[in-house]
């Protein structure tokens, strides 16, 4: 038989108490230590306020640069459309630069048809006068002439004028193409056209012939 000694109940939940108080205060001390350490106490409130101050603050700057960039876009667009314009209107002024180069072109050869008005001595009332014609590289040949009937009061000629030109092909004399126009002429009449020449011929010269029926009534020849 054994004999043990038993510690009183009180004085176990007063054991108990201590121990659990001194738990607590452990744990207690180890939250503060924690948080000293983060730092939520002593700065952490008035960083997460500085921080969302440069938050708001990068969003005004972030819609300040897109209402720049929506300007800047504005003026792009209104700048493309002053730049199309002006082609637009460069190149309306180029066309209208080319028509007046051209009727400026066909007043000169009047004017050089006209200069070739003088009376002519031959007996014949109709004559060809200022025969031209210019060869490109092409192979076509431009020509114009001009049919005047010199006689006062002549009555209106309806005939055909022909073209001829000739050349060498290959060594050898060539003729061709012929071209025919209709004529009606009652004082002058101006007529022009163009011929294509094969390329193995070279030119030499340009005939216009004035045809009433099968009757010449003038004729003349030129050397290119």
């Amino acid at each position: 038989m054994s004999v043990r000694s038993a510690m009183p109940w009180p004085l176990r939940w007063a054991v108990a108490a201590i121990m659990l108080g001194f738990c607590g205060a452990i744990a207690l001390w180890a939250f503060e230590f924690g948080r000293d350490i983060a730092g939520l106490e002593n700065g952490g409130q008035a960083e997460m306020l500085q921080l969302r101050a440069q938050i708001d603050a990068l969003r005004s700057e972030t819609d300040a640069a897109r209402e720049q960039r929506d300007q800047a876009q504005s003026i792009a667009n209104t700048a493309g459309t002053l730049v199309a314009a002006e082609k637009a209107s460069s190149e309306q002024v180029n066309s209208r630069i080319k028509q007046l180069e051209e009727e400026n072109r066909r007043l000169r050869d009047d004017l050089g048809f006209f200069e070739k008005l003088i009376p002519t001595d031959s007996a014949d009332a109709v004559a060809i006068r200022g025969l031209q014609a210019e060869s490109f590289d092409n192979g076509k040949i431009r020509w114009q002439v001009l049919v005047i009937q010199s006689k006062k009061n002549a009555p209106e000629l309806v005939g055909r004028l022909e073209i001829m030109v000739t050349g060498v092909s290959n060594g050898k004399p060539w003729s061709g193409p012929l071209a025919t126009v209709p004529l009606k002429v009652t004082q002058y009449g101006r007529l022009e056209g163009s011929l294509d020449i094969p390329p193995q011929v070279s030119v030499k010269g340009l005939t216009a012939k004035v045809m009433d029926g099968s009757t010449v009534r003038a004729s003349q020849t030129i050397k290119l």
